[in-house]
């Protein structure tokens, strides 16, 4: 089955190709046959975070490009033979201009692109609904909408957050280049992957720019919350924390990268930060009072020296690292759990990874961590967690989808 997969919940414009067969377990394996990716970093540097109608507009330019490259990538990419508007496409444009009415940018570039292609090689459309930046979500969704209806095609719903379980449980038979396709002279071949195999019950841990979960998985793609953040999300507090002392957005990296040469050259202490929550019987989480200490500690300071900001950086780092992992680790021992999987954007940091494999291997459990490459907001994640329902034939009405930007997984 070939799922077209769409993710706008942010800012990261993505859509990939994937072709998988097989059920959840030891006979599911899969294909990236295109996937095409646009950044929009750089775009909202200058606001410190994630502008949300910037984040719209960006997608509505965004999208037909990355389909183009999906699909070439693919080799899905079809011209039509018959040349100019056919009959049938000159019917369709009124109702595609209607999906369209609050994206009239993005109504502009996929008209084309539909007059000139045919329909692609592709089973059904799996698009992100939620969790997210609502204005986002919707542009997305009206997509896939307009891709259904142009392609007559299914659609998915996908959550965002199981995307991040999915791809996380994940490994790849080259691990060298997951980027997607990869050239090898004339020969083309894709990046292949199936899902690792592991016990329930497990527990997964999902950390990016939006979201800091716990969740308890007893048997395939059922959930149930342990705990959530009370307020700050973990990536969110790495970019406020290194905002205020003076690091670029987003802010994640930065922090990791002068935490890691404090530790390289064995930095005094100069601040002692809380670890929120940390002994509580809970496993909520809390990051607003660790971004309030840094604030404080900064504020009484005129300048920051770099070895100072290294220093608040590892500090802030240890501070997150400690608290996640109690919290997980509280988690594997009551429920008797074999298998963390961890996901997300933040569980790209190096020390985090570092930390966790320790921690689990110290404990026997097995621990399913993301690729890096797929860590961040992407459409692969979408495409997967949106074949397993396609499987079951759990399709979405187009005219009723809504973007949810509080979705939830259980």
């Amino acid at each position: 089955m070939r799922i077209l997969g769409i993710e706008t919940s942010c800012d990261e414009t993505a859509v990939c190709l994937i072709e998988a067969e097989g059920n959840l377990g030891a006979d599911f394996t899969f294909r990236i046959l295109g996937n095409g990716i646009a950044s929009q970093a750089v775009a909202h540097a200058d606001y410190g975070g994630v502008f949300p109608n910037l984040a719209k507009r960006e997608h509505g330019r965004n999208l037909v490009p990355m389909l183009e490259i999906a699909l070439r990538e693919s080799g899905a990419l079809n011209l039509r033979h018959e040349k100019g508007l056919t009959m049938s496409f000159s019917r369709l444009r009124k109702s595609l201009k209607n999906i369209l009415a609050r994206e009239p940018e993005l109504f502009e570039r996929l008209e084309p692109f539909l007059n000139e292609h045919a329909r692609p090689d592709v089973d059904a459309i799996a698009v992100t609904v939620g969790p997210g930046l609502e204005p986002a979500l919707w542009v997305g969704i009206n997509f896939a909408r307009a891709l259904s209806l142009a392609w007559n095609l299914p659609i998915v719903a996908a959550n965002h957050m199981e995307g991040h379980v999915v791809i996380s449980m994940t490994e790849f038979l080259d691990s060298h280049n997951l980027s997607g396709r990869i050239d090898y002279g004339n020969e083309k071949r894709y990046i292949e992957g199936n899902i690792v195999k592991f016990e329930f019950p497990a527990v997964t841990l999902l950390i990016s720019g939006g979201h800091t979960e716990l969740i308890l998985m007893k048997e395939w793609m059922q959930y149930e919350y342990l705990g959530r953040t009370r307020d700050d999300a973990v990536g969110e507090a790495f970019d406020k924390v290194a905002r205020m002392i003076g690091l670029p957005y987003p802010g994640g990296p930065h922090i990791s990268r002068l935490a890691e040469d404090a530790r390289q050259n064995n930095f005094p202490r100069a601040i002692t930060l809380p670890r929120p929550m940390l002994n509580e019987d809970t496993y909520d989480f809390s990051f607003s009072g660790l971004k309030t200490a840094v604030l404080r500690f900064t504020e009484k300071r005129y300048m920051l020296s770099e070895e100072l900001k290294k220093q608040i950086a590892r500090e802030f780092e240890d501070a997150v690292t400690e608290v996640l992992i109690a919290k997980m680790m509280r988690a594997v021992e009551e429920f008797g759990v074999n298998t963390v999987v961890v996901g997300g954007g933040v569980s790209a940091n190096t020390h985090i990874r570092l930390r966790l494999t320790e921690a689990l291997a110290e404990a026997g459990a097995k621990l399913l961590l993301c690729p890096v490459e797929y860590s961040t907001d992407n459409a692969v994640m979408i495409a997967l967690a949106g074949y397993f329902h396609a499987l079951k034939k759990e399709f979405a009405e187009p005219d009723t989808l809504r973007a949810s930007g509080n979705l939830l997984l259980a």
